[in-house]
């Protein structure tokens, strides 16, 4: 059988293409081998004279596969087509029958992206200096999508409560300070200051996700008072990611996050590490779990399904590790049969409990650690939620960057609103309510920010099933639409939308006594900032509780 060699074709001005460029899904059919890409400036060697010429007629075409990690034979076979000809994926399976026979175009949002130069090797463009860099967990965040709207902003500034910074480093030099001085501890302030924001497109290292944001850097610990933490948020940070924790509760530190919170900064916490066999649900760590704290968690975030990633252990068990949207890092199989359905290993989850909030990447995540200290190209391995929870102050650090007047309420909102709902899987099953509201979102959390502020564009809620937390929307857009979003028990809405809001199918709003919907028009809505409390404010007290 003839070889098929295919001419990867990479156009230099990389925005113009994602931006105007026609996305599709190209299938190749059964037994042909596959696709090579090759990057050279000869014409590409199909075998087929008249395909070469075909491919090669339009300038900056790129063809690649589209699902590195599926072992799933139909999509193994399909590729993503990338032209500035629209209709070019129709024409080749038209004219091709003998190698093509599927194609499926990409909504035009879907070319609404941008790919730093240091994106890694899931780059769909091919143009990247990090070719060696497994950064998927970028994918899965949609991050491309979040950095066609924003990339960040100098003036937006992520606090790094986690360990010292490296602030002399190419990814941090200019845009760091070292507010109190802290221990290295192996490196790990410098991978979750490196996930939240080290410098992207700059040909070196990884992307954080609020790549051009500003980082101040403190020490950690101090579970009493959060005298560090307080102080960040007056010297200006906006999002606080703290990255550790203890199971002591400390009516003075929950003062101090009420004193951050009504100062106006974000407060991120990691929800823990221990694992589900040893908790059942039933363990808080601080200060993820204080009142005004978004919680967060880990979820695998690789394979589209068990089967794309089965392995033996020590003992001949199959396993599968690293599943799509799966809240533990491993699965097993009952009486090790791979035809029954997989079941999370409890001891393989990070900490779980109702006071999680979202859940981000951990496994997988680039070590940004090792490869300053030990210049090696490492990952994580395990569930940890320390790498998970800058993923989400970084998020939080690209929404601010669109609209600084979003509060605490809003944000949280929003992630949650965006977030993808891993209710239906059956292994999250036994841990439903205490996983929050699912998978972090990066690129639908800025998409939504965006639409919000933004009179010209459609706002839409939507494929989320609430029945806990308060949600506030304000929207400027010309219509606010809710699509199959439920609203139950005890959750409650609040929209407050100058132009239309407009339910459409699927939408359920249905609160018990302890929820509540309320939905208003106000023509005069503009998005502006709330005063800050003054410092010598008292500190409010949790729901329920009177001075």
């Amino acid at each position: 059988m003839r070889k098929i060699l295919l001419l990867l074709l990479v156009l230099s001005a990389l925005p113009v293409l994602g931006q105007e460029a026609s996305w599709a899904y190209l299938r190749m059919k059964p037994d042909l081998p596959a696709l090579e890409d090759k990057e050279a400036t000869a014409s590409a060697a199909t075998g087929s004279e008249t395909l070469d010429t075909k491919l090669n007629a339009v300038p900056n075409t790129i063809l690649r596969n589209a699902f590195l990690y599926s072992k799933n034979p139909v999509l193994m076979r399909t590729y993503l087509l990338i032209s500035t000809q629209e209709d070019l994926a129709q024409q080749l399976v038209e004219e091709f029958p003998e190698y093509f026979e599927f194609y499926e175009n990409l909504k035009p949002e879907d070319a609404k992206v941008f790919y730093p130069n240091d994106y890694g090797s899931t780059n769909p463009l091919g143009t990247t200096t990090t070719e060696g860099f497994t950064l998927d967990y970028l994918d899965f965040l949609d991050a491309p999508k979040a950095w066609y709207y924003t990339t960040g902003s100098r003036d937006i500034i992520i606090g790094i409560s986690d360990g010292r910074l490296d602030t002399t480093n190419v990814d941090f030099k200019g845009k760091s300070r070292q507010l109190r001085s802290s221990s290295v501890s192996n490196g790990h302030g410098y991978s979750i200051s490196a996930n939240a924001a080290a410098q992207g497109n700059n040909g070196y290292g990884i992307p954080g996700i609020c790549y051009d944001c500003s980082i101040y850097g403190t020490s950690y610990g101090y579970f009493k008072t959060l005298e560090q933490l307080v102080e960040l948020s007056y010297a200006g940070a906006h999002v606080i990611n703290c990255s550790w924790g203890s199971h002591i509760y400390y009516e003075t530190a929950q003062q101090a996050i009420y004193e951050i919170y009504n100062n106006g900064s974000i407060m991120v916490a990691a929800a823990h590490n221990k694992d589900w066999k040893v908790t059942k649900g039933q363990k808080p760590y601080y200060p993820a779990s204080y009142d005004k704290v978004i919680s967060v968690s880990a979820v695998m975030h690789r394979y589209d399904d068990p089967a794309d990633n089965i392995l033996i252990d020590v003992k001949d068990n199959f396993y599968s590790a690293n599943v799509k949207n799966i809240v533990g890092r491993t699965m097993g199989y009952p009486n090790n049969d791979l035809e029954a359905e997989p079941f999370v290993w409890p001891v393989s989850t990070a900490n779980l409990n109702k006071e999680v909030d979202i859940l981000a990447p951990s496994v997988g995540l680039f070590s940004y650690s090792k490869f300053i200290l030990k210049d090696t190209i490492s990952y994580s391995i395990s569930e940890t939620t320390s790498g998970a929870t800058p993923l989400v102050s970084g998020t939080i650090g690209l929404m601010l960057s669109l609209n600084l007047c979003l509060s605490f309420e809003e944000v949280e909102s929003i992630l949650k609103a965006t977030s993808t709902n891993i209710d239906s899987l059956e292994a999250n099953k036994r841990f439903k309510g205490y996983y929050g509201s699912g998978s972090l979102n990066t690129g639908r959390a800025v998409i939504l920010t965006h639409h919000l502020m933004t009179p010209e564009e459609e706002a839409v809620i939507e494929n989320q099933v609430f029945d806990r937390w308060d949600f506030e929307f304000r929207s400027v857009a010309r219509n606010t639409i809710l699509r199959n979003q439920v609203f139950r028990e005890s959750s409650t809405l609040k929209i407050e939308a100058k132009e239309g809001i407009e339910l459409q199918p699927g939408v359920e709003l249905s609160p018990n006594a302890s929820g509540s919907i309320l939905l208003t028009m106000n023509p005069d809505l503009e998005i502006s900032c709330p005063e800050k409390q003054p410092e010598n404010r008292e500190v409010i007290l949790p729901k329920g509780e009177s001075p």
